[in-house]
Order: C-alpha cells, then structure tokens, then sequence
C-alpha cells in the first residue's frame, strides 16, 4: 500500500527561476543517475531479499527516493514557472514539452528502464547501489557548481547530502553479512587465478595494494592458450571459395 503526503520530505522553494536550470535538473528526474531509476531499482531488488530487514532498508530508501523524484520535479517546475520567450530559447525542450518535468534527461534522451542496476543478488545489487549512489552525488555536485540560485541550491546540498547517507546505509548492511571488503560472493569456487594479477603495461610499472601482498604479481604475462582450433566455415563461404578457384 502506497500513501502520498501531499507535503514535501524537505522544503523546496527558489528564488529567481531560471529554465535553462531546469533543463539541467532534468538530469535527476528523467536521466540515468536520477531520483526515478533510484527509487524503482532499490524497490525492486527488495523483492527478491530474504532478510526482512535489509529488505525494509531497501524499500524505506526507496520510498524516499520517491519523495527526493517529487522534490526535484517541483523544483523544476517553479524553474519553468515563468517561462518567456528568451527562455525558451534557453531550454528548448520545454517550449516542445510544456513546462514542469518530464522523464528526459538534461540532452532530451528519454528514460529507459536499463538504466535500472539489479540482478536477484543481494551483495551484487547493494554494491551496485553504492556505485548509483556515486553516480547520483556527482551529479548533484555538478548541478550545484552551475546553480546560481541560493534557495535552489540549498535543496540541492540536501539531496547531495542523502546519497552520502544511503552509502553508508549500504556499506553497513554489506558490512554486517561479511561481504564489504570481500569481492566474493555467490556458491560457485573460483578457480586457481583468483589471486593472481598480470601486468599488462610497458612501461614504468607501479606496485600497490591492488597487486601486492596476497596477489601473486605476473610481471612478464606469457600466453598459455593455445592457437583455437579454426572455425568451420558456413557452407556460404565454401560455396564463394570453390567458385573462385
């Protein structure tokens, strides 16, 4: 069940409205780092989650994410308010569209449902989510750079601020089945190379954590495969190559 407080999560309001603005906020309302994919992509992995309370973060971010899609589509539309025709050369999309949000992103693509990141694995998609997370953050920060509304960027700081949180929200809930820091996961044994990394760079070549201690470091790869066997060719193919002989 779904019940929608007609009241906003956070104050939004702005100052002096501004349409090309918000055709850049399209970005967080129709794009692919937006308020929209957030929301559907956290609330659908729920489903597939066993443990009831990783599942109700999911869907308690989720939910919020929604009210953040709200935020940012009023904002837009107080941005389109008063829309002139020098404006409208400013943001062309809505002089085609009409004002307030739509599901586009800042360049007019339309929304598109494989922008959703989840696979019916909970560690695979809380990870995904913190790469969303990031995705939405430098978004935000992107937007707040270019805003030069201060009542507008105040909303802004505060959805900027929310994708940090729901990182850590993310990492705990890693951190606490054990899975963090472990690239792991899944029933399949990987085999013997789990461990081993190669340098693929001529070159002045760097050591780090990423290749030492408990990696074995490859510094000179050799290939070890094989020629492939070659492919057997279409009948076409023979067909031609009989006909040029």
């Amino acid at each position: 069940m779904f019940l929608h407080v007609k009241e906003t999560l956070h104050p939004v309001s702005i100052g002096t409205p501004d349409p090309s603005f918000g055709q850049m906020l399209l970005e967080q309302f129709g794009g692919a780092t937006g308020e929209l994919t957030a929301a559907l992509q956290y609330w659908v992995q729920s489903f597939h989650v066993e443990d009831a309370s990783i599942r109700d973060m999911l869907q308690d971010i989720a939910i919020e994410e929604f009210s953040h899609l709200e935020m940012v589509g009023k904002l837009i539309a107080q941005h389109t308010s008063k829309i002139d025709q020098t404006a409208v050369h400013a943001a062309p999309l809505f002089s085609m569209k009409g004002i307030g949000p739509h599901f586009l992103d800042s360049q007019g693509a339309h929304w598109t449902a494989s922008y959703i990141n989840e696979g019916g694995n909970v560690v695979r998609d809380l990870r995904a989510n913190i790469a969303s997370e990031a995705g939405a953050r430098q978004t935000y920060e992107a937007l707040i750079k270019r805003c030069m509304d201060e009542k507008t960027k105040k909303v802004l700081v505060h959805l900027l601020t929310r994708e940090i949180t729901h990182t850590q929200m993310f990492m705990k809930a890693l951190a606490a089945m054990g899975k963090l820091d472990d690239p792991m996961f899944g029933t399949i044994t990987p085999d013997e190379t789990v461990n081993v990394v190669f340098n693929f760079s001529a070159g002045e070549d760097y050591r780090g954590p990423w290749n030492e201690g408990n990696f074995k470091y490859i510094s000179n790869p050799q290939a070890e495969g094989g020629l492939p066997p070659d492919p057997i060719n279409p009948d076409d193919e023979k067909i031609n190559k009989a006909a040029a002989e």
